[in-house]
C-alpha cells in the first residue's frame, strides 16, 4: 500500500492544477446535484419488526385517517378567562374553519366537536385543536405550514394566546452557528501554533472544508430518494471537519519536517503520503468500520446516521492523499521551514541532543513510575464513569428548540393539561372476534385506567370496516420519564389477559412506545455490535503493528476513555451539573448515543493510537530497544497527536453551547471521550503500560505472524524500493540483477547477476524447473527471494504490477486443440489486451500478425521466380497443422500482438527445438526494441546462431538450485 500511496503522491504533486480541477467538479457537482434534487431531511423513528411499529403500520392501513402528519393549535384564554366563553369558543370554531379550508389537511378535531377527547383543560383555560394532513411529514411544504400558522391570528385578535406543535413542526434544517465557527478559528489558532505558519496552518482547512462540502452534497442527495434525518448531516459535518484537519496535520506536518532536513519537495511529498498517508488510510479505515458497524443494530435511522458519517471520513482520507499533495504541489518550496525558525530547529534537532521538548520532557516522566500513571489513569477514568451507572435513555421529545412555536404549544400542553398530554399512547385492539364492541372496548378501557400513572382514557373508537379500533391513554407523566416507559411496560403485560377475557389482542405504539422498543433494540444490539467493531479494529491493529499487546491495550483503553465520557455526560445533561453554563436542558440521554459514542469514539481512539504507535514501532524495529523506542517515537509523534486532539476537542465542543437537542450530546460525549482518550489513555497509559510489557509489548506468535499481510505503513518496504529503483536507474538496462536470488527461501536459485540492454536477449539455461521459475520470476508472475531484481527500471516484487503489464509470456502449445487456427490464437490475445473502448479485434490486427510471422519462417526463402517471399500458412490455417518450429513463431507473434517490451519464451529440452532457423525468424520476427527471453535446455544451440541477434546483445545465465548443486 506504501509504493501505491507514494505513487498517488507524486502525481498528485506533478498533476496538481488537474487533481484540483477535479476536485472543483466534484464538490459543485455534489452540491449542486444536492440543493437542486431539493431532498427534505425527516427525523424518523421507524424500527421494523418491533411491537410499536408494526400497530404504526396496521393503523396506516386500516385507520388512513390516523397515518398522515398531525399538528396541534394549543389555545390559551387570558388569566381570568376561559376558553368556553362565547368570544373565545367563536373565535375557536372560526380558526377550525379556516383550518378546514386549507389545502392538505385531512381533518379537524376541535375541543368542542361531538367526538372531542380530553381536549379543554380542567381549569378551561387552555384548548387544542387536532390538525391532520393528507400526507406524511415530508409532504407537508412550508407554505402549507405557514397557512396553517396564519390562523392563529384569528385567536391572538380575539385576545387568545395560540401556538402551534407536533412532529411538522420539528426543525429539520441544518447549518453553522457562529460558535461551530469558533471551533474552526480554534482549530485554525492550534494550527498557527503547531506549524509557525499561516499557509500551512490553512491546507488542512481547506481540504477538510471541501471534504466536509462534498459529503453534505452527497447527504443531501441521498436525503432525495431516502428518509434521512436532521442529525445525519450535522454528525457527518461535525466528524468529516474534525477528521479531515487532523488526517491533512499529520500528513503535512511529516512533509515540512523533510523540508526542512533538505528533501526535495516532490520527494517529500510523495514520501509523507506514503507513509503518514498510509496511517491516515488505516487509521480512516477503523473509523468508518467502526461507523458502519451502526448497521448492525437494525435501527434505519441510525443506520443511516452511521453511513453517512463513514462517507465523510472517505472523503476526507482520500482529500487527504490526493488534495493535499496537489496543494503541496501548487506551493512547493514555500512550505519548507525557515532556516533558524523553531519549526526548522525541531526537525532537524538530535533525538537525545539539545533542549528537550515538552513531548520528551512528559515521557520522560511517565516512564520514571509507570505503574503510579497507569493507577492514576485508570483511578481518575473509573471514577468520571461512576455517574454512567445511573444512565436513563430515550428518545428526545417534541419540545422543540427555545423560543420555537413548538416550543411555546409543549410548554402551554404541559401547564394546562399535564406533561402526559405531549406523549399520549395509543392502543389498537383486534375486534373482528367479538360481536359486543362497545360494551368491550369500555370494559378494556376501564382496565387501561386502572393501571398507575394514567390520566385519561378515551373512548374506544372503531374503524370504518369495523376490525380495529383504538384507544388513547394519556399518562400522568412526560414521555420521557421512567414512570411513563414502566406504563408502558403494564399495557403490555396486560395484554394476555384481555385478550383471554375479550378475545381481542392490543397492541400499544405511541412516541413512548417506539423509544422503548429503540432502547431495546439498542441493548440487544450492543454486543455483537461491540464484537464487529472491537474484533474487526483489532485485526487491523494486529497487521499495522504486529503484535498482539499493542491492539488489546488499545481496545481496553478506549473502553475506559468511553465510559468515563459517558459518566461525565450523565453528570451534566441528566444530573444537570454545569448546565446553564453550557445552555444544556437535564433530561434522559439520547438512546442511541451510547452507541454512536462507541462507534465514532473507537475510531478516532485508534487514530491516535496508529499515530502515536507507529512512530514508536518503526524506531524498535531499527533499534530494539523497547525504552528507547518508546521515548523517541513518542516525542516525535507527540507534538502532532497533541495539536490533533485539542483540533477534535474544540471542533467537537464548538457544537454544544448552540447547537440542536440532538447533536449538542453527542458533541460533548465526543469532545471529553477525545480528550480522555488522547491525553490520559494515548498520551500518558500507553506509554507507561508499554514499558511496564517491554518487548513483550511487541510479541506475536511466529503463526500468526505468518498468515498477517504486512502492510508496512512505516515505509520499510516503500524505502527498500526506491534504493533498488535508485540503483537500477544508475545502470540503465532491460533486465538488471545484483546478488538476485530466485525461487523459495528453502529452495534458492542464485544469487545471480547480469544486465540485458533493451532490445536484447537473455538466455535462461538449465533445468526446466530452474529456468521456469527465473523466467516467470523476470515476467512478474513470481517474486524473487531477495537482492535486485529490475526489469525495464522497475524493481521486483514491489513493482509486479507495472511489470507485467510491460512482459508477454509466448505460450508454446506441444498439442494444439484440434480445429484452433492461427488467427483465433492470435485474436484471443487480443481480446484478452483490448482497451475497454474497443468492441472487438480487428481483423486486419489479426491477419497483420499472421503475415509477420509466415514471413519471419521465409525470410530467406524466396519464391521460385525470385519474388516475394512465400507464406508457409495464413490465419485460418489449423495450428495442428504446423510444426514445432511454426508453432513456436506463431506464439511468439501471439505474444506480440500484446505490444509488451520484453517476451518471454521457453524452448523445449530437444536439441532440436532451437535450431538456426529458429533464431533466424525470431530476430526478423521480434522487433529490435523488444527484449527477449528465452529458456533453453544445457544442450540446446544459443542464438549466437543468428548474427541480427548477436548484434542486439546476448546474455546467458545459467541458474541452478542450490540444493541441486549440493547433491551434484
Amino acid at each position: 500500500m506504501a509504493l501505491l500511496l507514494h505513487r498517488i503522491g507524486r502525481f498528485a504533486y506533478r498533476r496538481a492544477w488537474l487533481v484540483i480541477v477535479a476536485w472543483v467538479i466534484a464538490l459543485g457537482a455534489l452540491l449542486g446535484a444536492g440543493l437542486g434534487l431539493g431532498g427534505q431531511l425527516q427525523d424518523s423513528f421507524a424500527i421494523p419488526g418491533t411491537e410499536s411499529q408494526t400497530a404504526i403500520d396496521q393503523l396506516a392501513a386500516v385507520f388512513p385517517q390516523t397515518a398522515g402528519a398531525s399538528a396541534k393549535a394549543v389555545i390559551e384564554a387570558p388569566e381570568g378567562d376561559t376558553v368556553d366563553s362565547a368570544e373565545a369558543r367563536a373565535a375557536i370554531e372560526d380558526m377550525e374553519a379556516e383550518l378546514e379550508d386549507l389545502d392538505g389537511v385531512a381533518s379537524v378535531l376541535g375541543p368542542f366537536d361531538e367526538y372531542a377527547g380530553d381536549q379543554v383543560s380542567g381549569d378551561e383555560r387552555t384548548a387544542y385543536i387536532q390538525i391532520t394532513f393528507d400526507g406524511q411529514v415530508t409532504d407537508v411544504t412550508p407554505e402549507m405550514l405557514d397557512a396553517v400558522t396564519a390562523t392563529g391570528e384569528i385567536g391572538e385578535t380575539a385576545g387568545l394566546e395560540v401556538a402551534f406543535g407536533g412532529d411538522v413542526f420539528q426543525e429539520t434544517s441544518f447549518g453553522l452557528t457562529v460558535t461551530e465557527v469558533f471551533g474552526v478559528l480554534f482549530a485554525a489558532v492550534v494550527l498557527i501554533i503547531t506549524f509557525g505558519s499561516l499557509l500551512s496552518a490553512g491546507m488542512p482547512l481547506l481540504t477538510a472544508l471541501v471534504g466536509v462540502g462534498a459529503a453534505s452534497g452527497g447527504i443531501l442527495i441521498v436525503a432525495s430518494f431516502a428518509t434521512v434525518s436532521s442529525t445525519a448531516p450535522m454528525l457527518a459535518v461535525m466528524i468529516g471537519l474534525a477528521v479531515g484537519i487532523d488526517y491533512a496535520l499529520f500528513i503535512l506536518s511529516r512533509h515540512r519536517n523533510q523540508l526542512a532536513r533538505g528533501q526535495d519537495p516532490e520527494d517529500s511529498a510523495a514520501e509523507a503520503v506514503a507513509t503518514a498517508g498510509g496511517a491516515v488510510v488505516f487509521a480512516g479505515l477503523t473509523v468508518i468500520i467502526a461507523l458502519l458497524g451502526l448497521l448492525v443494530v437494525g435501527i434505519p435511522f441510525l443506520s443511516v446516521m452511521g453511513v453517512g458519517a463513514a462517507f465523510a471520513v472517505l472523503i476526507a482520507v482520500i482529500g487527504a492523499v490526493t488534495l493535499l499533495p496537489a496543494l503541496l504541489g501548487v506551493f512547493g518550496k514555500r512550505l519548507a521551514p525557515k532556516p533558524g525558525s523553531r519549526a526548522h530547529r525541531r526537525a532537524n534537532a538530535a533525538d537525545d541532543g539539545g533542549k528537550p521538548t515538552m513531548g520528551r520532557r512528559w515521557v520522560d516522566l511517565v516512564l520514571k513510575a509507570p505503574v503510579v500513571f497507569v493507577v492514576l489513569v485508570v483511578g481518575l477514568l473509573g471514577a468520571a464513569a461512576i455517574p454512567a451507572a445511573s444512565l436513563d435513555l430515550n428518545l428526545p421529545n417534541n419540545a422543540g428548540t427555545p423560543g420555537s412555536t413548538q416550543r411555546e404549544a409543549y410548554e402551554m400542553i404541559e401547564s394546562g393539561f399535564g406533561p402526559g398530554y405531549n406523549g399520549p399512547l395509543i392502543v389498537t385492539v383486534d375486534i373482528t372476534q367479538t360481536t359486543d364492541i362497545f360494551d368491550d372496548l369500555d370494559a378494556i378501557g376501564a382496565q387501561l385506567a386502572e393501571l398507575d400513572d394514567v390520566a385519561y382514557v378515551g373512548e374506544g373508537l372503531p374503524n370504518e370496516t369495523v376490525d380495529t379500533a383504538i384507544i388513547q391513554v394519556v399518562p400522568e407523566s412526560a414521555p420521557d420519564t421512567p414512570e411513563t416507559k414502566a406504563l408502558v411496560e403494564e399495557i403490555r403485560e396486560l395484554a394476555p389477559s384481555i385478550e383471554a377475557e375479550f378475545g381481542t389482542p392490543i397492541a400499544v405504539t405511541g412516541y413512548t412506545a417506539v423509544a422503548i422498543d429503540i432502547s431495546n433494540r439498542l441493548a440487544d444490539a450492543l454486543i455483537p455490535f461491540a464484537l464487529i467493531v472491537v474484533g474487526l479494529s483489532i485485526v487491523l491493529l494486529l497487521m499495522v503493528f504486529r503484535s498482539v499487546f499493542v491492539p488489546i491495550k488499545a481496545a481496553l483503553g478506549f473502553l475506559l476513555s468511553a465510559f468515563g465520557a459517558i459518566g461525565v455526560t450523565v453528570a451534566i445533561f441528566q444530573w444537570g451539573w454545569f448546565a446553564e453554563l453550557l445552555h444544556v436542558e437535564p433530561g434522559p440521554i439520547l438512546s442511541f448515543l451510547p452507541i454512536l459514542l462507541m462507534a465514532v469514539l473507537f475510531g478516532l481512539a485508534m487514530d491516535y493510537e496508529v499515530f502515536l504507535v507507529s512512530g514508536m514501532r518503526e524506531e524498535y524495529v531499527k533499534t530494539k530497544e523497547p525504552r528507547t523506542s518508546i521515548v523517541h517515537g513518542f516525542q516525535h509523534a507527540a507534538r502532532v497527536v497533541t495539536a490533533a486532539a485539542l483540533i477534535m476537542f474544540f471542533v467537537f465542543f464548538a457544537f454544544v453551547p448552540e447547537g440542536s437537542g440532538v447533536i449538542k450530546g453527542i458533541a460533548f460525549a465526543l469532545a471529553i471521550g477525545v480528550a480522555f482518550d488522547a491525553f490520559l489513555v494515548r498520551m500518558t497509559l500507553v506509554p507507561a503500560a508499554m514499558a511496564l510489557a517491554g518487548k513483550a509489548a511487541w510479541w506475536l506468535p511466529a503463526w500468526l505472524a505468518k498468515r498477517l499481510p504486512d502492510v508496512d505503513i512505516e515505509g520499510e518496504g516503500l524505502r527498500a524500493h526506491l534504493e533498488q529503483e535508485e540503483r537500477a536507474a544508475a545502470r540503465p538496462a532491460a533486465i538488471n540483477l545484483d546478488e538476485a536470488v530466485f525461487g523459495l527461501a528453502e529452495r534458492p536459485i542464485g544469487p545471480l547477476a547480469v544486465e540485458v540492454p533493451a532490445g536484447g536477449v537473455l538466455v535462461v539455461r538449465g533445468e526446466p524447473v530452474d529456468r521456469r521459475v527465473v523466467a516467470a520470476t523476470l515476467a512478474g508472475r513470481l517474486a524473487p527471494v531477495s537482492g535486485l531484481v529490475a526489469v525495464q527500471g522497475t524493481p521486483l516484487p514491489t513493482g509486479q504490477g507495472r511489470v507485467m503489464r510491460h512482459v508477454a509470456m509466448a505460450e508454446v502449445a506441444s498439442d494444439a486443440p484440434t480445429g484452433t487456427t492461427v488467427g483465433e490464437l492470435i485474436a484471443a490475445r487480443l481480446d484478452a489486451t483490448r482497451p475497454w473502448y474497443r468492441l472487438g479485434v480487428s481483423g486486419s490486427q489479426v491477419r497483420e500478425w499472421t503475415e509477420r510471422a509466415a514471413r519471419a519462417l521465409g525470410a530467406g526463402s524466396p519464391a521460385a521466380d525470385g519474388g516475394a517471399v512465400v507464406p508457409r500458412f495464413d490465419d485460418d490455417t489449423p495450428l495442428s497443422s504446423l510444426g514445432a518450429e511454426a508453432r513456436t513463431v506463431v506464439a511468439v507473434a501471439a505474444a506480440l500482438a500484446e505490444r509488451p517490451r520484453l517476451v518471454v519464451l521457453d524452448l523445449d529440452d530437444e536439441p532440436s527445438g532451437a535450431s538456426a532457423e529458429l533464431w533466424s525468424a525470431l530476430a526478423d520476427l521480434v522487433p529490435a526494441t523488444v527484449t527477449l527471453i528465452v529458456g533453453v535446455g544445457t544442450d540446446a544451440s544459443t542464438p549466437d546462431a543468428s548474427p541480427a541477434l548477436a548484434a542486439r546483445g546476448i546474455r546467458t545465465l545459467e541458474p541452478v538450485s542450490r540444493s541441486l548443486e549440493a547433491h551434484r
